[in-house]
């Protein structure tokens, strides 16, 4: 069974930082794309920033390049999203994803998997 176990998320005021961590199990965690999608109060879920099989590969979404970094450890089987100079607008629910493709997409029909969520707050 697969599962995917987000954390970190919390309030933090702007300009502050925050990192989420995906911890998976019950998959090949080496040959599974990760993701970070978000989805704020009244909006759908948009993608945030993918990151390849192997971690040498990145995409992020133009709103947060430059202020997020995803990464992976293959030996804690976690994903991270390290994110800097938060706004206000960076509020929502944070989900970690898994796609069995090999590509980095960020299409979010092309995940097989998702975690619960985690909400990360930012106030002005």
């Amino acid at each position: 069974q697969v599962q995917l176990v987000e954390s970190g998320g919390g309030l933090v005021q702007a300009g502050g930082s925050l990192r989420l961590s995906c911890a998976a199990s019950g998959l090949t965690f080496s040959k599974t794309t990760m993701g970070w999608f978000r989805q704020a109060p009244g909006k759908e879920r948009e993608f945030v920033a993918v990151i390849g099989w192997r971690g040498g590969s990145t995409y992020y979404a133009d709103s947060v390049k430059g202020r997020f970094t995803i990464s992976r450890d293959g030996a804690k089987n976690t994903v991270y999203l390290q994110m800097n100079t938060l706004k206000p607008e960076d509020t929502a629910v944070y989900y970690c994803a898994a796609s069995l493709w090999a590509t980095t997409t960020d299409g979010p029909n092309e995940y097989h998997y998702w975690g619960q969520g985690t909400q990360v707050t930012v106030s002005s």
